[in-house]
């Protein structure tokens, strides 16, 4: 497809972000919920459910495996049709990286499971390491063959303690979801400690399951006969949470975001604070307000597994982190390849010294529009950010990868002020 033809964002900047929005489902948290329908025959509602292209693809998957469902107004209704079984279309899997988590469910309850190599943003090294080394501790056998993971476990899976060599969340997520229905207890050691992995522990544990532990660095879980379905609702998104909080502070304006969990986002509400953004919360509120009137100043910022900051609000942070004063060391401990976005940053005029996972911003510096590429979900993200404190007009392209992730954050940043339309086909310029 020629740029021409290509759909973009096109931005005018400079337009102060004002209002009240309520967010969205946590993409990180329906994912893994979809995914434990597999190991009940009856049906479950979810409830607060993002309307985004990896939802589609993942319930596109759960229907090659005997799943029917229904996704209207933000619920998602799934019905499993007896024991599920099958494995994922290669070119499904190779979409989405939440594709490996039918492994899990699949294999405790057939006995058997296969999944081609999974996808997703092109971030860094993501090995498969942890869910394979916990299957085989979990009594299956696993082999590659021709880029397919196949595990086979014919007399069931059997509870075990395992250590995780990285507290991975799908990792953890898969054991979780896999464990729900082994022969006895299972214990994982250091586990990924995420909101999202709790919210799927409530949901197994509603359905039946017997989960303890969930938030911290060891889970148990006692297996059990079999689980139910369920009606379960998703936490909020905080990384679209995250990314509408710093819009705001980027356009130096005033935004409440309702329905929210503050005490998922301290690290980044801390990370705000401290640069000279005005953080409010009111006691027993799911609600976050921000204003950013006042002179911003520097701040050093790694992102790290939670509670630390999240590598997903890396790149919008660093947007961000362009416009404050004095010099900004950013260091990516998470993904090494998650610093796609400073040559596209650059294009607007940021002042970003490389540094390998460690760059260096140094600003406040003018930005004037540009046209640039997102390379993925987060780095779109930041390129928005960097457009709307621009000045002039930008072209965001690479557009696809921000439906993966967001349901719709350029229709939230119409409804806060913010001047930017999706423009199609013949209505754009060439790249």
């Amino acid at each position: 497809m020629s740029a021409a033809a290509e759909p973009c964002f096109r931005i005018n900047g400079l337009r102060r972000l004002d209002g009240l929005l309520r967010v969205n489902g946590a993409k990180n948290a329906a994912l893994p919920c979809l995914a434990a329908s597999l190991l009940s025959d009856q049906p479950s509602r979810l409830r607060r459910v993002p309307n985004i292209e990896d939802v589609r693809r993942l319930l596109e998957i759960l229907s090659f495996l005997g799943v029917e469902s229904d996704f209207h107004d933000n619920e998602v209704v799934v019905r499993p049709s007896g024991v599920c079984g099958g494995s994922p279309p290669d070119a499904l899997a190779a979409a989405l990286r939440a594709s490996f988590l039918v492994m899990g469910p699949l294999l405790v309850r057939t006995g058997l499971a296969s999944c081609g190599t999974p996808g997703g943003d092109v971030i860094g090294a993501r090995p498969l390491d942890v869910h394979l080394a916990g299957f085989r501790a979990l009594g299956a056998e696993v082999e590659s063959v021709g880029g397919r993971t196949i595990a086979r476990a014919p007399h069931g899976l059997r509870g075990a303690t395992f250590v995780l060599d990285y507290p991975s969340v799908l990792g953890t997520e898969n054991l979780l979801l896999a464990a729900t229905l082994a022969r006895g207890r299972t214990r994982l050691v250091n586990a990924a400690m995420e909101p999202e992995i709790i919210c799927l522990a409530e949901m197994l544990n509603r359905m039946g399951a017997s989960i303890s532990g969930a938030g911290g660095h060891t889970i148990t879980i006692d297996g059990v006969e079999r689980l139910t379905g369920v009606e379960h609702e998703l936490i909020p998104d905080r990384i679209e949470t995250g990314s509408l909080l710093i819009a705001a502070a980027v356009t130096r304006g005033q935004v409440c975001l309702q329905g929210v969990r503050p005490d998922h986002l301290e690290s980044l509400l801390g990370k705000l604070s401290e640069i000279g953004v005005d953080v409010s919360q009111k006691p027993g509120q799911l609600d976050i307000a921000v204003e950013a009137d006042a002179r911003l100043t520097a701040t050093n910022l790694q992102s790290l597994p939670f509670p630390g900051f999240a590598t997903d609000l890396q790149a919008p942070m660093t947007a961000l982190l362009t416009q404050v004063e004095g010099t900004s060391v950013v260091h990516e401990r998470v993904f090494e390849n998650r610093m796609q976005h400073l040559d596209e940053l650059r294009k607007f005029g940021a002042n970003i010294i490389a540094g390998g996972a460690a760059p260096v911003v140094i600003g406040p510096t003018p930005l004037t529009g540009a046209v640039v590429r997102g390379t993925d979900i987060r780095a779109t993200a930041a390129l928005i950010v960097a457009a709307l404190a621009a000045d002039g007009e930008s072209r965001i392209y690479g557009v696809d990868h921000l439906s993966r992730g967001y349901a719709d954050l350029a229709g939230q940043l119409q409804h806060l002020g913010a001047d930017i339309e999706l423009a199609r086909s013949a209505d754009t310029l060439t790249n």
